[in-house]
């Protein structure tokens, strides 16, 4: 294995910068969250409006 001078690890760079495993799934919790409350408020109309509690 090649050792790196100190110049050289100081010009090492890695990774995404912002794309991350964490970052994804953060971004999918919140795209289903909205998803759910879409669907609760969806259910939450219908009941108003036809005013039965059960979808038959």
């Amino acid at each position: 294995m090649k050792e790196l001078s100190n110049r050289e690890l100081m010009n090492i760079e890695g990774g995404a910068n912002w794309l991350t495993a964490s970052f994804l799934n953060a971004a999918s919790r919140a795209i289903e969250t909205v998803m759910d409350i879409g669907r609760s408020l969806g259910s939450a109309i219908r009941r108003a409006f036809s005013g039965k509690v059960c979808p038959v």
